[in-house]
């Protein structure tokens, strides 16, 4: 009988791996599929993930003082939690299974070596969670910088996915030169076909992260899940009255100690006692390595003794403390007084309070942008929108018939538009520097701006002006002027400009739709009378 629950416990190991490993394939299908296709229409949830993450869903609750269709997905989540404990920890987050991946391989490699007894408290990630939840009653949004979802979106959106697809380009490049064609050229449809963005602000900085993430787990076999995720932590408060049980038979168990050496998250499986489920992701590991098969986990809806979540007091009160400091902190920026001039967000959305309030800094809308021009910020809104998205016409534009963008953000902080309506949103005004324009500056012809402006009638006139020349002659060319009314800031002519170092024509947020102050002539109380 015990000979066959081993074999039972390894099943189920090996049956979590493999939904692991589907889970972590969706993720990914779903990543790379929110790209434009030819149609400005994804057909698919790309942001699915998000709709199951009750942290996403809390935070954006209190913070945005909104309730989004999906909010009743996550909390069925936390309520299966509460029966079945932190199955989403071990079998679902892709983020998790990364990192379990990763602690296997170091295992195998000798890197690491799991140590009989652990010392370290798994309370940090509690604290974590109160920063996070203070700050979101006072309408700041931190989920997004270790929310496991949106930090594995956003590493693979502006590191990862870029630096595999310039690296298989290079690998085409040296088919071509050996020459091996019959290799390169598929290789080299497929990675067109992905439509991956390769240029991003801060893609080294966010990739050094990721990757210091995944190099923690030398140290601790998951210690992003054991000490830093504040979802693991909310899920974790939950798990706590689950109906499956941890038990040890007595009398099987030769007190070896390979359960708790081996549990890869600190739950403390032996002894019985000290067993603790808000840390326990029922991965099976324990039971499937047992030597004499004395571990299960059988249902009992019977309550026990709560293990006491390992944290001090003072250290919450003191998180509580640094979440209602970082409120009014992290604001204290030229961007809550004045409007950054090249804070140019996706059309669609909200006022920046909003805005900011909702967005969790995920990357869906740049992976979505298939020019490539929504750029992760830094400290353009302040430190409160750190890895927001906004527009970088230098690198691309805002396509005049796309709206994808708007179909992605997981929290509304950019409002789903339809073509229609997208088309005459307003995110910002162009402008011309005309020392640097090459028929008003040189005297020659050039009307790039005026031809590539997409909106009907043309923002951009184009008006006969004469330059002086070195010479002491006059030239007499078309030169471009903004309409401002018509002009809705998306880019193309600054991206188009053939002044490449700094285009003579720019954009900037001033005039946006969503804002009543960013105005470049603000309406004066009485002119209506």
């Amino acid at each position: 009988m015990k000979k066959e629950r081993s074999k039972k416990y390894r099943r189920v190991r090996a049956l979590r791996v493999l939904t692991q490993s589907f889970f972590f394939g969706l993720f990914g299908y779903l990543l790379l599929v929110s790209h434009y296709t030819g149609e400005d229409y994804l057909g698919k949830p790309v942001d699915a993930f998000f709709r199951f993450d009750p942290l996403i869903a809390l935070t954006t609750l209190v913070a945005g003082r909104v309730v989004l269709t999906w909010m009743p997905i996550a909390a069925a989540v936390l309520v299966l939690t509460l029966v079945l404990g932190r199955f989403v920890c071990g079998w679902i987050c892709p983020l998790g299974s990364l990192h379990q991946a990763f602690s296997f391989i170091f295992k195998k490699a000798g890197l690491l070596k799991p140590k009989r007894e652990e010392t370290a408290s798994t309370g940090w990630k509690y604290l974590v969670l109160a920063v996070v939840l203070v700050g979101s009653a006072f309408a700041l949004n931190l989920a997004g910088w270790l929310d496991p979802l949106s930090f594995l979106v956003r590493s693979f959106t502006t590191a990862v996915l870029p630096a595999a697809a310039l690296g298989l380009s290079q690998v085409v490049r040296l088919l071509y030169a050996i020459p091996f064609p019959a290799l390169a050229q598929p290789l080299s449809q497929f990675i067109n076909n992905l439509a991956v963005n390769t240029v991003f602000f801060q893609a080294f900085a966010v990739g050094l992260l990721f990757l210091g993430a995944l190099l923690l787990n030398i140290r601790k076999e998951r210690f992003w899940c054991r000490y830093l995720c504040p979802a693991g932590a909310l899920l974790g408060l939950a798990a706590r009255w689950n109906v499956l049980k941890l038990r040890i038979d007595e009398d099987a168990c030769i007190k070896c100690g390979l359960c708790t050496q081996h549990c890869q998250t600190q739950a403390e499986p032996y002894p019985n006692p000290k067993w603790r489920s808000s840390e326990c992701v029922y991965c099976a590991t324990c039971a499937a390595i047992c030597p004499t098969a004395a571990i299960g986990f059988p249902a009992s809806p019977k309550p026990e003794p709560v293990k006491t979540i390992d944290v001090r007091k003072r250290r919450v009160v003191l998180a509580s403390l640094v979440g209602l400091a970082a409120a009014p902190l992290v604001r204290v920026a030229p961007a809550a007084k004045r409007a950054h001039v090249k804070l140019i967000r996706p059309p669609g959305a909200l006022p920046e309070p909003e805005f900011l309030a909702r967005c969790v800094k995920c990357g869906e809308c740049m992976k979505a942008c298939p020019t490539n021009g929504l750029q992760p910020t830094l400290f353009e809104a302040g430190l409160e929108g750190l890895w927001t998205p906004r527009l970088v016409p230098t690198i691309g534009y805002c396509e005049y018939y796309c709206s994808l963008c708007t179909q992605v953000c997981p929290t509304d902080a950019i409002r789903e538009l339809t073509i229609e309506d997208k088309v005459q949103v307003k995110i910002g005004t162009s402008w011309i520097n005309k020392n640097r324009c090459i028929p008003y500056a040189l005297g020659k012809p050039c009307i790039v701006c005026e031809e590539h402006c997409p909106t009907s009638p043309k923002a951009i006139k184009l008006v006969l002006v004469q330059a002086a020349l070195p010479d002491g002659t006059v030239s007499t060319q078309k030169a471009p002027v903004i309409d401002q009314d018509l002009c809705i800031g998306c880019g193309i002519c600054e991206n188009k400009c053939p002044v490449v170092d700094e285009p003579a024509i720019f954009v900037t947020s001033i005039g946006e739709q969503r804002s009543e102050t960013n105005r470049l002539l603000l309406p004066v109380i009485g002119d209506g009378e």
